[in-house]
């Protein structure tokens, strides 16, 4: 593992380290300039310095190593204030669940290990009762890392609205690519989505709750709408005519991802966790993180306030 020096000015020695994990992913990569802007020293841990975003790749401190690995996640841990695990499976293949559990006890050892005063964790909201199975097992990474003995944040979100997520670039192919389709009934399943923004709102703020936090926060957009509902927003949003959506009481989630990774370009191993979560209906139970650090700058970003932003109309 190697690091190069920040270019972030910490007058006085004083800025806050910051770990961020998946620095090379959707919302790891969103965060950290976000950070940075905040006046932390981030350090970013990647197996591969080359696949940093150049935008600020030259801004960061590089920890060129592997979570697998126990030295390389010490190196990296070593003098942080605060972590953001990004890290969980998302191809499904092999023993997803046993992976990720792994990974998750060894993040939370070696940062109890470090001396890290934070972890934040970004997670999925999910009702009571039995979840898909990648769903549980985001929900187990979270319950694993509040029990490591560092204060965390697990942030629990539904749908995020941004371009470049997942979850939104099957929602906008989906809605381009049929104009008619024949879809499983749970797409009438209630969702609170959550603009891109709103997350990173979040994210940067649960830094500084106070040490003695350390639980789930529920975090979600003003409107809860089913699937369907959102699929003919973005059409509306984006000068695309009404679909015809026609829901059946079959289609398993299992067939359901296959179809999504046929007929769009998200493949099939991420669109299966996916399309899994969407059997549970997935609103907000509370409000508290708003509570405790404030809310979005102009308040809670509505549903189609995030679609514009996400698809440059705004």
């Amino acid at each position: 593992m190697t690091s190069s020096p920040s270019h972030t000015p910490t007058p006085g020695g004083d800025a806050r380290v910051a770990l961020v994990t998946g620095a090379t992913g959707y919302v790891g990569g969103l965060l950290v300039p976000r950070l940075l802007d905040a006046g932390y020293t981030v350090r970013a841990l990647t197996r591969s310095a080359d696949k940093l975003p150049q935008e600020w790749a030259d801004r960061v401190e590089v920890a060129e190593g592997d979570a697998n690995e126990p030295a390389d996640l010490a190196r990296a841990l070593a003098g942080a204030d605060l972590a953001y695990y990004f890290i969980h499976s998302m191809d499904g293949s092999g023993d997803f669940v046993e992976r990720d559990r792994r990974l998750a006890r060894e993040f939370g050892r070696a940062a109890r290990e470090a001396g890290v005063a934070r972890i934040v964790y970004l997670s999925g909201l999910h009702p009571q009762g039995k979840l898909s199975k990648h769903l549980a097992s985001r929900v187990e990474v979270g319950e694993i890392l509040m029990a490591c003995g560092v204060p965390t944040a697990v942030l629990q979100a539904a749908t995020v609205i941004g371009s470049g997520s997942a979850s939104f670039e099957m929602l906008r192919h989906l809605t381009k690519r049929l104009p008619v389709m024949v879809a499983p009934k749970w797409l009438k399943n209630r969702i609170q989505p959550v603009g891109i923004d709103d997350v990173l709102h979040y994210l940067v703020a649960a830094a500084d709750l106070p040490p003695e936090v350390n639980r789930t926060f529920d975090i979600g957009g003003p409107d809860v709408l089913t699937y369907k509902a959102m699929m003919q927003g973005f059409a509306e949003e984006t000068g695309l005519r009404h679909r015809m959506i026609v829901t059946l009481p079959v289609l398993t989630p299992w067939l359901a991802g296959h179809w999504v990774g046929l007929v769009t370009p998200v493949d099939a191993g991420v669109a299966k966790p996916l399309v899994g979560s969407l059997v549970h209906e997935v609103v907000c139970q509370e409000d508290d993180l708003k509570e405790l650090v404030g809310a979005p700058p102009g308040g809670p970003t509505p549903y189609r306030d995030a679609v514009r932003s996400a698809v440059g109309t705004r």
